[in-house]
């Protein structure tokens, strides 16, 4: 099977049988990609991959849904933080276009307001960079969509239909690299100071369905600059938890962990999905599920709850649905992760705020997730 193939094929149908063909192409780029990663950085067990204290206050935070310039919908975030303790903070994503109006030209007014309202409650804030989208949005600023930088997106489809339904970014195109490393550049010397603010990441490795085959060459580049865009949010964020997530391609995701792991990023899972096969799967190449309790301790490890995963333990609707309690478990006790984001699902959400409520989740500051600071930090600071 050719590594375009293999790696078109998203989380709707990932199983063992996808990868006993891998192309020599494919295992090639691997063992290279890997020996460049180790022989760049190097860690050793308990040596700590990055040279500051790093911002670390693990635990639960709402992930927001919605326009956080809405005052009344803040408002109500803000009453569930001050009536939940368990929530340390909020994480809002950011599509980069409404932070990059024109080239080089900056607006960050939105970040500013929610910060110093956040940290006005003594919480803390995380912001996602959004640059793929599932609802035909294209995301970017519109100097990216010229000629230049090959149109900056690339559309691309539920898995089996040529129909689009959202949009990924021509990460293997080096000028859309260097403008996101403009940006993530511009971030961290705005906020990696900033006490209250916890966090950034960047969104799913999995590509997506594309409208039009990519080439192989296109696939390389765009993990290879991926990778490179997490080492530059490291050194960019110093002193800040960064955090990659991940689901597929699972050819590639031991590159991604290893690189996460040598620069102190946080590996974080896109979904809680108890029962999913691809996330779970133990074979060769394994999914990404396995990687979180071998490195407990080791990395710091987090995870997103989506608004599918409080529908179906499975991403094919194929299990059960799960109660609060059971997400939470799997997250806690499986995957051990020190950082969990619920989105605020309208209808659902309140049943969260119940289960992070109970006296379970008023322990500790943590609300129960591991706290420890990983050994791939220096040392970790409240």
């Amino acid at each position: 099977m050719q590594l375009m193939q293999i790696l078109s094929i998203t989380q709707f149908s990932l199983n063992s049988r996808i990868t006993r063909g891998l192309s020599t192409i494919c295992k090639l780029f691997l063992a290279l990609f890997g020996i460049s990663l180790v022989s760049i950085f190097t860690l050793q067990y308990g040596h700590a991959a990055t040279a500051n204290p790093i911002k670390w206050n693990p635990g639960h935070y709402t992930m927001l849904v919605g326009d956080p310039n809405n005052p009344n919908l803040m408002n109500e975030v803000y009453t569930e933080l001050a009536e939940t303790p368990a929530l340390r903070g909020v994480v809002i994503r950011f599509e980069w276009s409404e932070l990059e109006k024109t080239q080089g030209v900056y607006d960050f007014k939105s970040i500013d307001a929610r910060l110093k309202e956040i940290t006005a409650r003594n919480k803390r804030l995380v912001i996602l960079l959004e640059t793929k989208s599932f609802d035909k949005t294209k995301l970017v600023p519109d100097y990216l969509l010229t000629a230049q930088y090959e149109g900056g997106v690339f559309p691309i489809g539920a898995y089996g239909s040529k129909v689009t339904k959202g949009y990924n970014l021509k990460l293997w195109n080096n000028a859309v690299k260097e403008r996101l490393a403009a940006l993530i550049t511009a971030l961290g010397k705005r906020y990696d100071a900033s006490p209250n603010f916890e966090g950034i990441g960047l969104q799913e490795t999995a590509l997506g369905n594309p409208i039009k085959p990519l080439t192989e060459a296109q696939i390389n580049m765009f993990y290879k600059n991926l990778i490179s865009m997490d080492a530059h949010m490291r050194n960019q964020f110093p002193h800040t938890m960064v955090f990659q997530y991940t689901n597929y391609p699972r050819p590639l995701i031991k590159s991604v962990v290893d690189n996460l792991k040598v620069t102190g990023g946080m590996l974080s899972a896109t979904d809680i999905f108890p029962d999913d096969p691809g996330l779970l799967f133990p074979g060769s190449p394994p999914g990404v599920y396995t990687y979180f309790p071998k490195n407990k301790g080791l990395m710091p490890l987090g995870a997103q709850v989506e608004a599918p995963n409080y529908l179906n333990t499975r991403h094919d609707g194929k299990g059960h649905k799960p109660t609060i309690q059971e997400i939470l478990n799997f997250a806690r006790d499986n995957l051990h992760v020190n950082y969990l984001f619920w989105t605020r699902t309208p209808g659902i959400y309140n049943k969260v705020l119940e289960i992070l409520n109970a006296k379970a989740q008023k322990t500790s500051p943590t609300g129960g997730l591991t706290s420890i600071c990983p050994a791939s930090y220096v040392s970790c600071t409240n």
